[in-house]
C-alpha cells in the first residue's frame, strides 16, 4: 500500500479539522475555552465523549487482547456501565450544584487549598501520561507503515501533530473540541463498521459463522471465575467501575465537556447515552478482534497484541480502501483524546494552580496571553512524554495506561470518596502528605504481588528476579492484583485522610 496516497489522505483530513476549528473558533474568549460557555448541545457531547473515551487505545489494544483472553475484556466495560451510573446520579449533581468551572474547586470547598492543588495536580500528572501514551501509539502506527518509508524521524512525525493539535485547539478550546471530536467520534465508527464488514466478506462469513468460529475457539468467553486470577470477573467489573468514577467522573478533561451542557438534566442524558453506547460499541471492538484473529490464523500471520490491527488493515492482505480507511479511523480516535487531554490540562493549571479566573490584577488580554502561553507548553510536555514512550516501548499500551492509572488516580478517589461520603473535616495541610504516602504504598504492593510483570519490564536478571519473584510467591499465594489496583490506592488514601481528621464544628452543606 503507498505511503504517500496514506499520507495525502491524513494531510486532508487534517485541512477538515482545520476548517471546522476556524469556523467554531469565531469570537471565542476564555469562557469558551475553558466551558463552552455553558452552552453546548448535550447529544453533540455526548457522541463526542464516544471518541475520547475509547481514544486509539482502544482501536488497536483492545482488539488486539482478544487472543489470549478473548472478550474478557467485556467484564471491565460491564464495571465502566456502573461507574457512569454513578457519575450521572452522585458527581453531576454536585458539580451543578456548585457551579464549577474546575472540579477539583470542590475539594478547596471541602478541604482546603493543600488539598485541592494536591487533586489538580495529580490529575495533570495521570491526564498527561495516560494521553501521551495513548498519543505515542497512534503516533508509532503512522510511523511505522507510512512516514519510516518516507524517511521521516519519529520525532518529527510527533512534533508536527502536535503542532496540528495547537492548531485547532489553541483558540476554540471546549467550544471547539465538542464539534471536532463529533467529526472524529463518526469516523472512528464508520472506519471501525466497515473494517468489520470487509473482513467478514474476506472470510466469507455472515455474523453467525462468525460468532460461531469465535465460540469453537474460545474467544467469546467473558468471566473468568479463578478468584486467584487478576482478571476474576468480580475485581474486573468493580475495577471497571472505579475507573470510570475516576477517569472519567473526577478527570477534568471530561468532566469539562459535561459541564458545558446547559443543565444538570441535560448533562445526565449525556451520560447515559454514552454509557449505553459504549456498551455496543466496546462489543464491535472486541468482535474485530476476533475477526482479526480468526484471519490470521487462516492465513498463517503471526501478529499479535497491539500489531495486529495495524498489520492487516494496512498489509497487502485487504484493499487499499480498507487500509486508508484504517488510518482514519485511527487518528479519528487519537484526536479526541489528544485535544482533550492537551485543553483540560491547560485549564485546569490555568484555573486550579495558578488561578488565572481569580486574578483580577491582570485584564482579559494579559490572561489570554497566560492561558495560550501554558498551552504551548504542555504541548511541549506532550512531545517529550512521546519520546519517552518511544523509548520505553511496550507492545501493550493499554496494560501500561490502566497501571499508571491506578499509581496516580487512587489520590483522587480517596479525596472525593472522603468529602462525600464523611461530613469530617481534614488537617488540609498534612493532605499532601497522604497523597505521595498511599501510592508509593501502592508501587511497593504491585512490585511485589506482578513481579514477574516487574522483572519483564525492568528486565531483572539472576538472582534479584529470581529472588522477587520467589518473595512474591510467599506473600500472596498466586493470588493476583490486577485492575483493582485503583480501588486499594483509593482505600489507603482514604484511611490516611480518615487518621488526619476530626469531626466538624459545623455541616458543610453546601458540598455534602
Amino acid at each position: 500500500m503507498s505511503p504517500l496516497l496514506l499520507f495525502s489522505f491524513v494531510f486532508g483530513y487534517f485541512l477538515l479539522l482545520l476548517v471546522v476549528a476556524w469556523y467554531t473558533s469565531k469570537n471565542s474568549n476564555n469562557d469558551s475555552f475553558f466551558i463552552g460557555n455553558r452552552s453546548s448541545n448535550w447529544m453533540l457531547v455526548a457522541f463526542g465523549m464516544i471518541g475520547t473515551s475509547l481514544s486509539g487505545v482502544t482501536f488497536v489494544s483492545v482488539p488486539g487482547t482478544v487472543g489470549s483472553a478473548g472478550f474478557a475484556y467485556f467484564q471491565v466495560v460491564i464495571g465502566y456501565f456502573l461507574g457512569y451510573l454513578v457519575i450521572a446520579y452522585v458527581l453531576l449533581p454536585l458539580y451543578y450544584k456548585m457551579n464549577l468551572t474546575s472540579i477539583y474547586n470542590y475539594l478547596e470547598h471541602r478541604f482546603g487549598v493543600t488539598s485541592y492543588k494536591t487533586g489538580a495536580s495529580y490529575f495533570i500528572l495521570s491526564r498527561t501520561l495516560g494521553a501521551t501514551a495513548r498519543m505515542y501509539l497512534v503516533v508509532n502506527i503512522l510511523q511505522i507503515f507510512i512516514l519510516d518509508s518516507m524517511g521521516v524521524p519519529f520525532w518529527a512525525t510527533a512534533l508536527v501533530i502536535l503542532v496540528l493539535i495547537l492548531l485547532y485547539t489553541f483558540e476554540g478550546g471546549v467550544k471547539t473540541i465538542v464539534y471536532t471530536d463529533t467529526l472524529q467520534t463518526s469516523c472512528m465508527l464508520i472506519g471501525l463498521v466497515v473494517c468489520i464488514i470487509a473482513i467478514m466478506q474476506k472470510m466469507d462469513f455472515s455474523f453467525s459463522q462468525t460468532m460461531g468460529q469465535l465460540s469453537e475457539k474460545g474467544m467469546l468467553k467473558i468471566f473468568n471465575t479463578d478468584i486467584k486470577a487478576s482478571g476474576f470477573f468480580i475485581k474486573q467489573i468493580l475495577g471497571g467501575a472505579f475507573i470510570t468514577i475516576a477517569m472519567t467522573g473526577l478527570d477534568q478533561e471530561m468532566m469539562q465537556k459535561n459541564i458545558s451542557v446547559r443543565t444538570l438534566k441535560d448533562s445526565q442524558k449525556n451520560v447515559m447515552t454514552l454509557s449505553f453506547v459504549l456498551l455496543f460499541v466496546n462489543f464491535l471492538f472486541l468482535l474485530m478482534g476476533g475477526l482479526l484473529y480468526l484471519y490470521a490464523s487462516a492465513n498463517g500471520l503471526a501478529v499479535k497484541g497491539d500489531d495486529l490491527f495495524p498489520s492487516i488493515a494496512l498489509g497487502n492482505y485487504l484493499s487499499v480502501a480498507i487500509g486508508v480507511i484504517f488510518i482514519i479511523g485511527l487518528i479519528s480516535a487519537l484526536f479526541p483524546s489528544a485535544d482533550g487531554a492537551l485543553t483540560a490540562l491547560t485549564s485546569s493549571f490555568c484555573i486550579d494552580i495558578i488561578g488565572l479566573k481569580r486574578r483580577n490584577d491582570l485584564d482579559e488580554k494579559s490572561k489570554r496571553t497566560m492561558r495560550l502561553t501554558v498551552h504551548l507548553t504542555f504541548a511541549i510536555v506532550f512531545f517529550l512524554c512521546v519520546m519517552l514512550f518511544k523509548w520505553i516501548d511496550d507492545k501493550s499500551i493499554i496494560d501500561v495506561i490502566l497501571k499508571v492509572a491506578g499509581y496516580t488516580y487512587g489520590p483522587l478517589l480517596g479525596l472525593f470518596a472522603f468529602g462525600i461520603l464523611t461530613k469530617r473535616q481534614i488537617n488540609d495541610r498534612l493532605s499532601i502528605y497522604v497523597c505521595i504516602a498511599a501510592p508509593l504504598l501502592v508501587v511497593g504492593i504491585d512490585l511485589i504481588n506482578n513481579a514477574e510483570w516487574f522483572v519483564n519490564k525492568l528486565q531483572m536478571t539472576g538472582g534479584a528476579g529470581t529472588a522477587l519473584k520467589n518473595f512474591s510467591q510467599s506473600v500472596f499465594g498466586g493470588f493476583k492484583i490486577g485492575i483493582e489496583l485503583l480501588i486499594i490506592n483509593g482505600l489507603l488514601t482514604f484511611i490516611g485522610l480518615w487518621m488526619i481528621s476530626y469531626k466538624a464544628a459545623t455541616t458543610q452543606t453546601a458540598t455534602n
